[in-house]
This record gives structure tokens, sequence and C-alpha cells, in this order.
């Protein structure tokens, strides 16, 4: 079935489509103005399904027939242009954070239960065990000379976990696309990751809501904190947040968000981590970093980087003290338990 929705244009003579489908275990939709798009709605909906096959093809750890699950279960493979890609962009962001995202430190979440295996309260010893023998300052910079290097047995065999960047990438892939056919006005959503350019049907840049961080809160978009309002650049929009994946074992919360340099689950008064970046895949990255860094840590990060913006929700009432730095509170949740921080160019048109 074709999901192509068409809504009201900008202008008497343009018109803005709604393109919806399947993708990585959920769904994604891409607003966009075909006015001066060189394909049909339907050849746009056909490009951007083959490019999430190719995603899911390719890097997909919950596709076993992907080359990652295969390299991952120990076969040599040759990487194709999104693994090289992935592991580069991993790399960078390896780097930025200090080690704080890190895909090849997959074992962990899998021993936590939070990667493609099962497992859960691992005991101190596997976790230090499991610590030492995985992780990308192990392996080498390049996505090429560390698939040689693994054929070649001079370098410890990864398991690769990329869903921190994923459906970042995603985004950035279809808006790549999406510009090439000459598409300038565009909100691209895969999974709740986001990448926007231009304008909406009103003319105006794109808002995006961001979700109240209450446990069971499983739905994108049913319960909103607060909304963004965008400017006409483009840009990834991305959050992350410990109220969907974790679970609770004698009475205490284990959230997904671990973090690799200590091997354990965080623990910390940060709920959600809105990021605005360039691109939806350091968005990606870097909402993933402040989860693991905690309220202090993360805004000070956000401050010092020129090209960042973003909105920290944390627990007001055991906070970690106040966010240094030129930064707003923009919103009081003291109500609901929640504050809002966020960075000078964050700006909220709304805030419950």
């Amino acid at each position: 079935m074709l999901a192509i929705a068409l809504f009201s244009g900008c202008s008497q003579d343009s018109a803005y489509v709604a393109i919806r489908g399947h993708a990585q275990g959920g769904l994604y939709e891409v607003k966009l103005c075909a006015k001066n798009a060189t394909q049909t709605p339907e050849e746009l909906k056909f490009a951007i399904d083959s490019i999430l096959v190719r995603i899911d093809g390719s890097a997909s750890g919950y596709n076993k027939a992907s080359l990652l699950s295969r390299f991952n279960a120990g076969e040599d493979i040759e990487p194709d242009s999104i693994l090289v890609q992935l592991y580069r962009r991993s790399r960078e962001a390896w780097h930025l954070t200090n080690g704080a995202v890190d895909v090849a430190a997959g074992p962990i979440f899998d021993i936590w239960g939070f990667g493609f295996t099962e497992g859960s309260l691992p005991s101190d010893e596997l976790v230090e065990t499991t610590r030492k023998s995985c992780g990308m300052a192990l392996l080498p910079e390049s996505a090429e000379e560390m698939f040689r290097a693994v054929r070649e047995g001079s370098c410890p065999r990864p398991r690769l976990n990329f869903n921190c960047i994923a459906q970042g990438y995603s985004c950035d892939l279809i808006a790549e696309y999406l510009h090439s056919c000459g598409v300038s006005d565009m909100m691209i959503n895969v999974g709740g990751e986001i990448y926007c350019d231009g304008v909406n049907p009103n003319g105006k840049a794109w808002s995006v809501g961001i979700d109240k961080p209450v446990d069971g809160n499983a739905v994108i978009g049913q319960q909103i904190q607060c909304i963004y309002q965008a400017e006409d650049v483009p840009c990834g929009i991305v959050t992350s947040g410990n109220y969907r994946k974790f679970y609770v074992k004698d009475g205490k919360k284990y959230s997904h968000s671990i973090d690799p340099r200590t091997g354990y689950p965080v623990s910390h008064t940060l709920l959600s981590a809105t990021i605005i970046a360039p691109d939806a895949t350091l968005a990606d990255a870097l909402a993933t970093y402040c989860m693991v860094a905690g309220l202090d840590e993360a805004s000070a990060f956000i401050l010092a980087a020129p090209e960042l913006e973003g909105c920290l929700i944390y627990d007001s009432g055991d906070a970690e003290g106040d966010a240094e730095g030129d930064a707003s509170s923009a919103a009081d949740g003291a109500a609901s338990g929640f504050a809002v921080w966020t960075s000078p160019g964050f700006t909220l048109i709304d805030a419950q």
C-alpha cells in the first residue's frame, strides 16, 4: 500500500506530501515540499524505502542476514559503504566524547540485557572482564583497516552495535537523496530521530515536540513536555532518554544508558537529552553521550560547542546542581517533578 498523503501547500502552485512506511522495527515519516522535486512522490517513496532496506541489510543487528550480524557472528565480510561510513562517524563520536559513545562496546550492553542477546545483573567480575575485552580503543582508526586486521588475525573481532547512530544516519542518507532531487523543504522522522531543513506548509520553520520523560511513555508524541522551534537551516534533532528502555530488579531501575568506560548503567538525575546538531548522525551520538554524562557535564559540553544546542530534562527533586554557563532555565516542571534546561539558542514555543 502506498502511504503518501497530500496536504496544503506552501503557496498556490506548490504542494507538500507526507510519505510514510515501516523501517527499523518502527515507522518513518517524511514531509516535504514536492514543488521543485525531479521525482514524483511515488518515485521518492520507492527510493526512500530502498535506502532504508539497504541500511537494514548492512547495519541492522536484528536482521540476522545483515552484513553486521554476519560479521558479529564470526564471518569475514567485505564492508559496504554504509558500514564504512557508520564506523567512521562512530569513531569520530568516540573521540569527541572521550569514549562515552562506543559502538564496539556491544558485549557490555549484551550482558546487561540491552544489546542483541539476553542478560541482566551481571557480576562485577563479568562486567570488568567484558569491559576490558571490547571497545574502540582496541581497534584500528578506519573501517577498512579494522576489517582487514580482523581477517588477518592481528586485531580482536569486535561485536559492533550501531544503535546509537543508525536512525540519525538513516535520516541523513534520506536527506542527502532528497536534496539531490531538488527538495529543499523537508522533515524526516525515522523512529523519532529527526532531520529538518527549510519550512513547513505554513512557510515557517519546523517545530518539534519533545516527549515527557515519564516511565511508560512508549508512544512517540503521545505526552509532550515542550516544543522546539527550529530555524530555517538544516539540522538533526534527536532525543535520548531513560524512560523507554529499562528494567526494574529488586526495586532498582537499570537503564539502557551504560557508560562503556565503567561497564555499568548510569545513575543520575538526567531523564532525557535533546540535541540539535548540523546533521542527525551527530545529534544521535551526542544525545546518547549526554545521557551517559549527566546534567552538569552534558550542559557544559553543549555550551562549549557553538554548533550545538540542547534541551536537558532532569528530576528537579534531586538535581545534580545548577548547570553552569550562559544558559537559560526554560521551564520549571516542579508540579511534575521535572525541570528543563536549555542552551541559549534552543527556542521553546511551548513548555508544560
